[in-house]
């Protein structure tokens, strides 16, 4: 058997996985992979990458009761990635992927992007690990999209190339501008430039977690005589720096459907995800699917299924009934990077 190692490296856990990957059956583009021993660490409690890797392998061996010898690995960065180098973003660890292949004695190792290793690992889903919210038959051989939400906002796509197999491309489409489309979005956005500072406001500063911070003070400051009781001590905690999730209590609060401002902003939040979800799908065209990950999608299921990022999704003019017949999938497994990540590596 091929044993491949993956990882998904973040600011605050590294999980890694042992896969036993076997060589694709019956015409199939995939190799069929099984997990042997995952884990996760915390990746402060470390100065870099490989004391990780070598804890990981020896516990993997105890647990296994076999030695194990790993042919290559792929590790998804929470960070750019050039060259296969990376510099963590919010980690003081310097990663090369030719040091790591002679401390760990692979035989390849890949460093991508974290939304690339998503990208890879779409393919690699089952379909319980999705729920549709515009269901459509994908065509073979077109382009896919992702986009997810969650600190930031991560773009990538995906093109099939001859063989069948699709390619993967990192995108900073994030950082294009944020385009308001009425009044209320146009007063969101100079509020925030003036609260911030800022010369220009750009999508990611919408839609991601610090977006519903945001788009929350920025309603507050528009509608006073609308926040709670409860919300005002939250706010004040939030801006005093104490350990206070702002977004976290926003969107559990509209889910609960009982605080009209916190309802609001998720309503404003989900409409302008799901235009930059339009916007991604018009330049890439994925009949192949638009895939929504990210750590909030799944979290708030039960607002985007209620037709507001699908109704702002096709809001496109004369382009709307291209968006209308594409397929739009929710991404419930939160491990689709460490998927990716194997799959990488079986190339």
């Amino acid at each position: 058997m091929t044993v491949l190692l993956a990882g998904d490296i973040g600011g605050t856990k590294t999980i890694l996985r042992l896969v036993n990957s076997e060589q694709p059956k019956n015409g199939e583009n995939l190799p069929q992979q099984t997990t042997l021993y995952e884990k996760s660490y915390p990746s402060q409690n470390y100065d870099d990458l490989v004391p990780i890797v070598q804890e990981f392998l020896k516990e993997a061996k105890q647990e296994l009761e076999q030695e194990i010898t790993i042919k290559n690995g792929c590790f998804g960065i929470a960070g750019p990635v050039v060259n296969n180098t990376s510099e963590l973003t919010n980690l003081s660890w310097s990663l090369t992927g030719d040091r790591l292949e002679k401390q760990l004695s692979l035989e390849r190792v890949n460093l991508i992007n974290d939304f690339a290793a998503i990208g890879y690992g779409i393919l690699g889903l089952e379909k319980d690990d999705l729920y549709i919210l515009q269901d459509m038959e994908p065509k073979p051989n077109t382009p896919m999209a992702v986009l997810g939400a969650g600190t930031g906002l991560g773009e990538c796509f995906l093109t099939p190339l001859e063989s069948g197999i699709y390619e993967v491309f990192s995108s900073e489409g994030s950082h294009g501008d944020f385009a308001p489309r009425n009044e209320l979005e146009f007063e969101l956005l100079t509020y925030i430039q003036d609260n911030y500072n800022l010369p220009r406001v750009s999508i990611e500063r919408i839609v991601s977690g610090m977006g519903i911070s945001a788009i929350y003070q920025f309603l507050r400051h528009k509608y006073p005589e609308k926040e709670s009781e409860k919300f005002k001590e939250i706010y004040q905690a939030w801006e005093s720096k104490q350990k206070v999730d702002l977004s976290a209590e926003v969107s559990k609060a509209a889910m609960e459907n009982n605080d009209a401002l916190c309802q609001q902003t998720m309503e404003l939040f989900i409409s302008a995800y799901g235009a930059e979800a339009g916007n991604l799908a018009l330049k890439i065209l994925p009949y192949g699917g638009l895939y929504v990950a990210g750590g909030i999608a799944a979290k708030i299921l039960p607002l985007l299924k209620k037709g507001s990022f699908i109704e702002a999704f096709k809001a496109k003019g004369r382009m709307s009934s291209l968006l209308a017949q594409m397929p739009v999938y929710v991404i419930l497994n939160p491990k689709v990077g460490l998927i990716g990540a194997a799959l990488r590596a079986a190339r």
